[in-house]
This record gives structure tokens, sequence and C-alpha cells, in this order.
């Protein structure tokens, strides 16, 4: 059985919008994220769910993937 971690990040957010790609000491946030994921034994995937093309681009450059959702979803439950 494989083990998928779905990462839902969303650039439209009211309270912080673009925070996905917030850069922290260098790297956007969604890469330290997917960093960290990859660091789990357990896990045979990451995927990053999101609305926005920008963080589609960001993920594909360091060499992750991402799926493009729906702006319609509530929450970041409703992405993955």
């Amino acid at each position: 059985m494989k083990t998928v971690a779905v990462i839902p990040a969303r650039y439209g957010s009211t309270r912080f919008p673009g925070k996905p790609l917030a850069i922290i000491n260098g790297k956007p946030m969604v890469q330290r994220v997917y960093e960290q994921c990859a660091k789990a034994k357990l896990v045979d995937r990451i995927i990053v769910a999101t609305e926005d093309k920008r963080i589609i681009e960001c993920v594909e450059s360091f060499g992750g993937e991402a799926i493009m959702t729906s702006s319609k979803h509530h929450s970041g439950t409703d992405r993955s």
C-alpha cells in the first residue's frame, strides 16, 4: 500500500494572500512544508493541492508535484 501526503496550499487566503509563496529563510513556505513531508518514512508520494498556477509553478520549480483544484473549495480539507 502507498501513502500519499496532500498539502493544501491556497493562494487566495483573506488573512494572508499568497502565504504559500512567502519566503522564509530563502525558500517559499510551500517548499519548506514539502521538504518536511519528504522526511516522513511512511510517505511514498507528496502532492500539493492548490487553486493557483503560481503555486504549481513554484512547486514544479523545486521538483515537487502539484495539482490544480477548484477555487470554490471552502477549506483545505475540501481541497484534498
